[in-house]
């Protein structure tokens, strides 16, 4: 049974898709293909129910997915060890991310690459999701943690690694407070608090604003959430943050509340599709997709 067909089975699974498993993974559709049709021929079952468009796993692949799993772990592993154990620096993998790293953990992943790989170094770049973006057209970054609104663009390879949604922070006394959730629409004639001018969450939120038919009135624009709340917490206006990062700094003046309909963001991990890959590239791409 062929490693890297294991490979290929988990990624097909995991998208669904047999054309973005193929751009995952650099490889033509025909010979994903035919490599799940050897995979299935091997173990004398059919692993995934297709359609025309999309294909799922059946009771079958759902049997083997954990194990397959384990088994790139364990080839994960091995790599580590063996490259740990010759004492010298491997070559350096270079991660662009989103500044809010520890509410998705994505603080986590980078700890865990650099504690178990002592032979691979690893230099971090945090900015908003459009500088990443640029970065990775410059191929400045070998990855980029990016924050996506929409499903449009497939410039890049992503990996799916967090999903979060859009809430509102009020202060305890705003008439909105006793509510659990809140339209677009009631924000019209409320001072706004946003993330800044340049980031895609500003974008997001003047686009559903825009949608909902009123143009927001925006009283402040900062970069740091925590300062965002701060002002909330001050009675300034109300804030349009994204839920894991805010509900980790929310004090006892302010609520946050849900908005509907709900907005919600993907966290990926984006990269090239034709840049060639150092091994150390490789090795960090390897350990997220094991997690």
């Amino acid at each position: 049974m062929e490693l890297d067909y294991i490979r290929e089975f988990v990624t097909l699974a995991e998208t669904g898709s047999f054309q973005e498993a193929a751009d995952l993974l650099f490889v033509a559709q025909s010979s994903l293909s035919r490599h799940i049709k050897t995979l299935e021929e091997s173990l004398d079952v059919s692993l995934f129910d297709r359609t025309t468009r999309k294909v799922s796993l059946n009771r079958y692949g759902k049997l083997l997915l954990p194990y397959a799993k384990e088994m790139l772990r364990i080839q994960y592993d091995m790599t580590t060890a063996f490259a740990n154990e010759r004492h010298e620096i491997q070559g350096t993998v270079t991660v662009g991310s989103i500044p809010m790293m520890k509410p998705y953990h994505i603080t986590d992943v980078i700890a865990q690459f650099q504690k178990e790989n002592k032979s691979y170094n690893i230099d971090i770049i945090e900015a908003d999701s459009i500088q990443l973006i640029e970065m990775l057209r410059g191929e400045k970054c070998d990855f980029a943690f990016i924050r996506e609104t929409d499903d449009s663009d497939n410039e890049f390879n992503k990996l799916a690694f967090a999903e979060d949604r859009l809430s509102l922070v009020v202060h305890r006394s705003h008439p909105l407070a006793s509510r659990q959730t809140v339209s677009i629409a009631q924000l019209r004639d409320e001072p706004l608090l946003l993330i800044g001018k340049d980031s895609t969450m500003y974008k997001l939120c003047i686009r559903i604003c825009h949608a909902a038919g009123f143009e927001p009135r925006i009283v402040f624009t900062g970069r740091r959430a925590d300062n965002i709340i701060d002002l909330v917490s001050k009675e300034m206006g109300v804030a349009l943050l994204m839920e894991t990062p805010a509900s980790s700094l929310i004090n006892d003046s302010v609520r946050m509340l849900q908005v509907n309909p709900t907005v919600t963001t993907k966290i990926s991990l984006a990269y090239h599709k034709t840049h060639k890959m150092n091994s150390a590239a490789m090795h960090f791409l390897d350990l997220v997709k094991s997690l």
